[in-house]
């Protein structure tokens, strides 16, 4: 059992039970035309605010190995919001300011961006130290949120990545995850998924 935490901006309250840092441990399981990718994972997942209307968002994965944790599997960063449309009172783009000073958001002012499921529409950014970034939307509904990519973004050296879908739930005070992936010539699959305890 945690607290939630109570200085979020109303924008944020959807998301709160994200807030902290979990870890745990998950599997792999993933075969290309060429290969096929299996084992156990140490996984550590932090969400934060620093006062925005947005949670900070990183993860990090090393493969487990007999003699503990081996290789980083994955580093990323990034962004997790609600959807809405950008106002004169935000800033941006850029370092724009914003073009007017307006009231803070309220609870009644989340409540009227509920979709027709009874959630919330929702963004992540994300960030891959391989080269990678995703946009991906979705909903939150509760303690499950389901997101899928609706654009990849690769370096030229990144290996092939097209799409991929998540799923994140609250269960029995644990963070349990599922990531699929279309990559290395494979169509959308089952990649890897873990349970994670909250530590802070």
């Amino acid at each position: 059992m945690f607290d939630l935490p109570t200085d979020l901006p109303a924008d944020l309250a959807p998301l709160s039970w994200l807030v902290g840092v979990w870890e745990g441990t998950g599997v792999i399981d993933y075969e290309t035309p060429d290969r096929t990718f299996a084992g156990e994972f140490t996984h550590r997942v932090s969400f934060s605010h620093d006062g925005g209307d947005y949670l900070n968002y990183s993860a990090d994965a090393w493969l487990n190995t007999p003699d503990g944790p081996g290789g980083r599997l994955v580093s990323e960063i990034g962004y997790w919001r609600l959807s809405r449309p950008a106002g004169d009172a935000d800033a941006g783009p850029g370092l724009l300011p914003a073009a007017i000073e307006g009231p803070a958001r309220t609870v009644d002012d989340v409540e009227a961006l509920r979709n027709a499921e009874g959630g919330f529409d929702i963004e992540a950014s994300i960030v891959h130290a391989d080269g990678v970034s995703e946009l991906y939307l979705g909903q939150i509904r509760g303690p499950r949120i389901d997101i899928a990519t609706d654009a990849v973004v690769r370096t030229a050296g990144a290996k092939a990545y097209a799409a991929a879908t998540r799923m994140y739930g609250l269960v029995d005070g644990h963070l349990l995850w599922a990531w699929d992936i279309a990559a290395l010539g494979r169509e959308l699959g089952s990649h890897a998924s873990a349970r994670l305890a909250r530590v802070e």
